[in-house]
């Protein structure tokens, strides 16, 4: 299935997104049937950078046969499904289930992004990268979820049968949100309450007497399924606001000004979850994927009082060393002089909880 172009409407409350790029927000530019990045930052590459990249000496160094290896430097572990089951009250909790898929839970609703718990992010699940770390859990064995944020429809964070099953068990009760032009795909795989955003729409999800503000926020990047589909649909990153806490979601993204307009105008958050794998070659990869380093500028201008490195260690994507993005979002976040618990990784599967005494686990 590919992802279908939308005009980008009036939100909810009938405000116009061109109201925002006239109050310096930036905007999606849509042209012909596509979207295209606004940030000066961006660059298209071509087919022959594609295959040159391809070429590219690997260093990942992944030990694709020593299960004891893996197991030692990426264990994976069962999540605690009691404290999923009852999340505390009064803090924020997550569970990091491999790449950019992320259960966190505060203000009584529980958010999960970029569900992907296929073997390989490729069509029909038997091309594209293969995971070298698997899922902590069965989506079966989640006990609860409120709502599913996508980033984009790239297959390793837009996943068919991870979709399927979330929608078999969840049903009616689990909304959706999506940017511009996904809204389609997800009603053909059966997904009732789908919201389709563009940059800077609000929804909001009331439940048990309480409300929660989704905000569709930018990013830098594309969107391509099929060979005629590029960036037919958007891509973006979320903002999810309760009563006592908040939460940003980045998705996929090279590093641009949108992170600043973002953390003006929603932040402080009480968790962001940024992307620091997924870089190298930096000549290919640098306009659509953060490093370390761009990473803990994004937590910085984002104004977040706690991050949480995600979207590494679960796919073989790009050359940098398996283990790398791991070791360079500690060494910068030290050398910044920056308190070791504010942006930190987890293991897979591992719930924590989030507290000031929070640190790297």
């Amino acid at each position: 299935m590919g992802g279908t172009g939308g005009k980008i409407n009036k939100d909810e409350n009938g405000i116009d997104p061109k109201s925002f790029e006239e109050n310096g927000l930036v905007q999606p530019i849509f042209e012909n049937g596509r979207f295209k990045n606004p940030f000066d930052t961006f660059e298209e590459r071509t087919l022959t950078d594609v295959f040159k990249m391809i070429r590219s000496e690997d260093n990942s160094k992944i030990p694709w046969k020593n299960k004891e290896e893996l197991d030692r430097t990426l264990p994976v572990v069962t999540p605690d499904f009691e404290k999923l089951r009852n999340p505390p009250n009064g803090n924020v909790q997550l569970m990091w289930a491999g790449h950019a898929s992320i259960l966190v839970q505060f203000d009584g609703l529980t958010v999960l992004t970029d569900p992907i718990w296929g073997d390989r992010c490729g069509p029909l699940g038997i091309m594209g990268p293969k995971r070298y770390r698997p899922p902590p859990c069965k989506i079966e064995d989640i006990p609860h979820v409120d709502a599913v944020v996508i980033s984009h429809n790239h297959y390793d964070h837009l996943n068919h049968e991870s979709v399927v099953k979330l929608n078999r068990k969840f049903g009616d009760k689990l909304h959706w949100f999506v940017a511009i032009g996904q809204a389609d795909w997800m009603r053909q795989c059966g997904c009732k309450n789908v919201v389709e955003l563009t940059w800077w729409q609000e929804h909001t999800l009331a439940k048990d007497g309480k409300q929660y503000m989704f905000a569709a926020t930018p990013a830098q990047h594309w969107c391509k399924r099929t060979i005629s589909d590029t960036n037919k649909a958007l891509w973006c990153s979320w903002v999810v606001k309760g009563p006592k806490h908040s939460f940003y979601f980045a998705g996929d993204t090279g590093y641009c000004c949108a992170f600043k307009q973002i953390g003006n105008k929603y932040g402080p958050f009480s968790l962001s979850a940024i992307p620091i794998g997924a870089y190298e070659p930096r000549w290919f990869m640098r306009p659509q994927h953060v490093n370390p380093e761009e990473a803990v500028i994004m937590h910085e201008e984002l104004k977040s009082e706690k991050s949480v490195g995600i979207h590494w260690g679960t796919f073989r994507l790009t050359t940098e060393h398996y283990m790398e993005p791991k070791q360079k979002l500690s060494d910068i976040v030290k050398e910044k002089g920056l308190d070791s618990g504010c942006f930190f990784t987890v293991k897979h599967g591992e719930v924590v909880t989030l507290t000031d005494e929070h640190v790297t686990s």
